[in-house]
C-alpha cells in the first residue's frame, strides 16, 4: 500500500495496521511501525498520529530508539511538541538519531534552551554530534545570542571533524553573523574549503544587518552563483539601510526578461518600503502592477507592504483599498498597525481610532506600535483628552508596557495643547531617562506658545544629548532675538562655531513621470531655474490678494524684512511645488517630500497656492503628511 496524505486520511486505522497485526510477533515489527509513522510525518495528521500511538501502547510495544525518533518527528510535524517531548523523555535507551530528532524539533519550535539542554545531555551519553546535529544546535545558539556557548559548539564541531562540512560550516557562519561577530564569520568564510550559495548569503545578510553595505555589495558581485535569497537579501538590506535607489535598481535588474532569477513575494515585500522611503508613488504602482500580473499580490505580507507603501507616499485611498483586500482572518497585528499609523501620520486621527477599535473587536491584541500610532495621531489632531485616555488604558486595560516613545507622544500632546507645566511634570515622573525626542517636543511647544523659560530648559538638555543638531540652536536663537536678548543670540552663535555645528540643509523632492527632482533651499542649479523663480516671484502678489501675509519669524533675524521675504520664497518645498505646477497638467496632485519639518510660512503659503491653482498638494515632512486642498490643510493647522 502506498501511504500518501490522501490514503492516510481515507483509510481506517485498522486497514493501515493490518500488515502489522499479521506480524505481531515478528522482530521486524518496530520497523514496520516506523514505516507507518514516517508516512504520517509532514502531513499534519495529528488525530491519526495519536491513534497510531495508542495502538502501539495497547500492544505493549516499547518504542526502540529508531521508532521513537520517527514518532518524535511525526508529532513535531503535526504541531504537538509536548507529545514529542514526552516520547523522548520516556525512551530508556536513546540513540543519536533520537537526540537529533528532538533537537531539530525543539529548534524549529524556538524552544532553544531545551534544544541546547538536550545537546548537552547527548554529549553526556557519549554521543558525538553529526552534520544533522550541529546546524540545529547552532540555530538555537543564534536565537538566544549565546555566543560564548556557540564558540564552545564550534570547538566541539572541530573535534568531531565537522567544521569543514559544508552545512555545518554555513551554520557556523550564520551563528557568528547573528551574534554580531562579523569578523569571525568572515574568517570562517575565507577558510571554508567548499562554499555553496547559502554560505555567501549568510555573510551578505550579516553585512547588511550591520550596515556594512559596501562589503555586502562587493561580496554579492563576487558570487559565482546567485539564487533568489541572494538577490532578496541585497534588496532588503539596501532598503533597511536607506539605499532606496539601489534597492529599486536591483529589483529592476531582477525583473528583466533575461534575468535568470525572478522576484518572488518576499522580494516584492522587501522592495516596497524603498518606494515609501523615497515617496516614489509611480514606482510603487508599477511594482504593484508587476506583483498582480505575477500573482504575488495575494500574499498577506505583500498586501501589508502595499498598505505601508501607499501610506508613506501619501495615497490613503490606495492604502485603504489594499488593506480591505486582506482577508479578515489574515489581518495580523502588523497589518492593523500599518493602517492605524497610516491614518495617524496623514492627519486622519478619527479614522485611526476607528481602525484601532475595529482591531480590538476582531480579537487582535494591541502592542506598543499600535499605541504609538494612536497617540501620535491624537497629538497631531489636538485630541488631548482622547489621547490621555488611551495612554492610561495601556497599562490598566491592555497591559502594554509604556516605553519612551509613548511618553514622547504624551509630552507632545500636552505641549501642543499649551499645558507645558504638565508636560514637564510627565518628563520628571518618567520611569526612564528622557531622550532627545521628548526634550525636542517640549522645545517645540515652548516655541509655539512663546514660553522662553521652558524652551531654554529643553534646549539646554538637547545641547548635551544631540550637540550636532543645529536646529535646536537656531530655534532658541530666534526666540532670544524675538525677545531682544541679543547677548544670548551672540553667545549661541559663538557656541555653534566652537562646536563646528553646521545647519542641516533643507531639501525637497517631487516625483514627475517616475523621475524624482531634488531641490535645495535657494537652489539655482536646476535647468528650469528661471521659470521656477519667475513663477515664485509672481506668487506673493497673487497670495496677498487672497489674504496672505509672510511670516518672517521663520527667516534669519539679522537681515532686512525684504531679504527675509526673499529667503522664504526660496525654501526648497516652494521650489519643488513651483516645478510641479510648471510641469504637470491642471488638476494633477502634487506630492512633495521634505527632509526637515515644514516651516510655518511655507505651510501658510501652500494653503494659498492650493486655492489659487486649484490643486491638491501633499507634503510629507520629517514628522507627518500635510494634504492641502482648497486653501486648507488636513492637519487643521494643529501641527
Amino acid at each position: 500500500m502506498k501511504w500518501d496524505r490522501h490514503t492516510c486520511q481515507k483509510a481506517t486505522m485498522g486497514t493501515l495496521l493490518q500488515p502489522l497485526r499479521k506480524s505481531s510477533q515478528s522482530p521486524i515489527q518496530p520497523l514496520l511501525y516506523a514505516a507507518v509513522v514516517k508516512s504520517f510525518t509532514g502531513k499534519n495528521l495529528l488525530k491519526q498520529a495519536q491513534q497510531l500511538h495508542a495502538h502501539i501502547t495497547l500492544r505493549d510495544l516499547r518504542p526502540t530508539g529508531f521508532l521513537a525518533a520517527k514518532m518524535v518527528a511525526m508529532y513535531a510535524s503535526s504541531g504537538d511538541i509536548s507529545s514529542a517531548s514526552l516520547i523522548f523523555h520516556a525512551a530508556q535507551n536513546p540513540t543519536p538519531l533520537l537526540f537529533n530528532s528532538i533537537i531539530r524539533a525543539f529548534s524549529l519550535y524556538k524552544l532553544s534552551e531545551e534544544s541546547l539542554n538536550v545537546f548537552t545531555q547527548m554529549r553526556s551519553w557519549g554521543f558525538r554530534g553529526d552534520y544533522f546535529t550541529y546546524p540545529f544546535v547552532l540555530k538555537s545558539v543564534s536565537d538566544l545570542y549565546f555566543f560564548q556557548f556557540g564558540k564552545g559548539i564550534h570547538g566541539l564541531s572541530m573535534k568531531d571533524g565537522l567544521d569543514i562540512d559544508l552545512y555545518v560550516g554555513t551554520s557556523l557562519i550564520d551563528m557568528y553573523v547573528k551574534c554580531g561577530e562579523l569578523r569571525g564569520a568572515r574568517n570562517l568564510f575565507d577558510e571554508m574549503p567548499f562554499r555553496d550559495v547559502s554560505s555567501w548569503n549568510a555573510l551578505i545578510s550579516g553585512y547588511m544587518r550591520d550596515g556594512a553595505v559596501k562589503l555586502a555589495r562587493e561580496l554579492f558581485e563576487e558570487m559565482p552563483l546567485r539564487n533568489i535569497v541572494s538577490w532578496t537579501s541585497m534588496i532588503s538590506g539596501y532598503t533597511q539601510n536607506g539605499f532606496a535607489g539601489e534597492a529599486l535598481q536591483l529589483f529592476d535588474k531582477m525583473s528583466m526578461e533575461d534575468s535568470e532569477v525572478k522576484p518572488n513575494w518576499v522580494t516584492v515585500m522587501s522592495v516596497l518600503p524603498a518606494c515609501g522611503q523615497s515617496s516614489a508613488l509611480e514606482r510603487g504602482k508599477m511594482i504593484h502592477r508587476f506583483s498582480r500580473e505575477k500573482g504575488l499580490d495575494s500574499h498577506p505580507s505583500v498586501q501589508t507592504a502595499l498598505v505601508g507603501m501607499y501610506a508613506k507616499c501619501g495615497s490613503l485611498p490606495d492604502a485603504r483599498w489594499c488593506f480591505d483586500r486582506i482577508r479578515p482572518n489574515e489581518r495580523n497585528l502588523v497589518a492593523w498597525n500599518t493602517m492605524i499609523t497610516a491614518y495617524a501620520s496623514n492627519g486622519r486621527c478619527m479614522e485611526a481610532i476607528s481602525t484601532f477599535e475595529d482591531m480590538i473587536r476582531s480579537g487582535i491584541h494591541p502592542d506598543g506600535i499600535s499605541f504609538t500610532g494612536l497617540l501620535s495621531g491624537c497629538s497631531h489632531s489636538g485630541l488631548m483628552d482622547v489621547g490621555l485616555r488611551y495612554f492610561d488604558s495601556m497599562s490598566s486595560i491592555y497591559f502594554v508596557e509604556r516605553k519612551h516613545e509613548h511618553y514622547a507622544c504624551v509630552v507632545d500632546l500636552l505641549g501642543r495643547a499649551g499645558r507645558l507645566v504638565e508636560a514637564y511634570d510627565v518628563i520628571c515622573r518618567m520611569p526612564m531617562q528622557p531622550g532627545a525626542s521628548i526634550w525636542g517636543s517640549l522645545l517645540s511647544a515652548g516655541r509655539s506658545h512663546r514660553n522662553l523659560e521652558i524652551a531654554e530648559l529643553a534646549a539646554k538638555k538637547l545641547f548635551v544629548l544631540e550637540p550636532e543638531n543645529s536646529g535646536n540652536y537656531v530655534l532658541l536663537s530666534n526666540m532670544y532675538a524675538e525677545a531682544g536678548m541679543w547677548e544670548e543670540v551672540d553667545h549661541l552663535r559663538a557656541l555653534l562655531k566652537l562646536q563646528c555645528v553646521k545647519k542641516s540643509p533643507g531639501c525637497s523632492w517631487i516625483e514627475i513621470n517616475g523621475k524624482a527632482h531634488l531641490f535645495l533651499g535657494g537652489d539655482a542649479s536646476h535647468e528650469q531655474t528661471k521659470k521656477i523663480y519667475t513663477l515664485l516671484e509672481e506668487l506673493p502678489e497673487k497670495m496677498r490678494a487672497a489674504g496672505y501675509v509672510p511670516d518672517t519669524s521663520f527667516a534669519l533675524h539679522d537681515v532686512s524684512e525684504e531679504e527675509k521675504e526673499h529667503s522664504l520664497i526660496t525654501h526648497s518645498e516652494k521650489l519643488a511645488i513651483a516645478f510641479g505646477l510648471l510641469n504637470t497638467s491642471p488638476g494633477t496632485i502634487l506630492r512633495v517630500t521634505k527632509n526637515l519639518r515644514i516651516c510655518g510660512d511655507c505651510h501658510t503659503a501652500i494653503k494659498f497656492i492650493s486655492k489659487i491653482y486649484g490643486r491638491e498638494i501633499v507634503v510629507r515632512d520629517v514628522n507627518r503628511f500635510h494634504h492641502f486642498t482648497e486653501g486648507s490643510c488636513s492637519c487643521g493647522d494643529y501641527w
